[in-house]
């Protein structure tokens, strides 16, 4: 599936990096998109998290709380995007910790803690494969900026 976000999603995005990472620590938010419309990612979800410089956390209470905000709003993640310190691949922890473990979902992984350019330079993309491992796929052919 082809998911198309504006520019708008993508300054949030790394806004939050800047503002929580702070250059210092990972980051993650969360891409969502409605129901009706599951092709258009249309918000930012900045989850609770505690953070280092290799990894973090989610907290549970907060995790379990959105579960019930989603539905409430008829909305569902569609893409896991965070940083890491230097280069962007994917780890074998974010190989074994995915929010959501369904064929097709996608995770983007921007390098340097999310402080370069705006945009998906050097940004590594991921996808689950129906047998359960992550397979790198080109940006464009699942994200569209529009």
């Amino acid at each position: 599936m082809i998911y198309r976000l504006d520019g708008g999603v993508l300054e949030a995005t790394f806004k939050y990096f800047r503002e929580c990472g702070c250059g210092r620590r990972e980051c993650q938010v969360l891409w969502l998109s409605s129901w009706d419309s599951p092709r258009h990612i249309a918000r930012v979800a900045h989850p609770r998290h505690k953070a280092h410089l290799d990894g973090f956390v989610l907290d549970d209470q907060w995790l379990s709380e959105f579960w019930l905000e989603l539905g409430d709003v008829n909305m569902g993640i569609r893409v896991q995007v965070h940083t890491h310190p230097r280069e962007a691949f994917h780890s074998p922890t974010d190989d074994a910790f995915p929010i959501i473990h369904k064929p097709g979902f996608l995770s983007l992984v921007i390098p340097n803690f999310g402080l370069g350019s705006v945009g998906f330079n050097e940004a590594f993309l991921t996808e689950i494969q129906p047998d359960g491992r992550w397979q790198e796929v080109a940006i464009p052919s699942r994200l569209v900026l529009t």
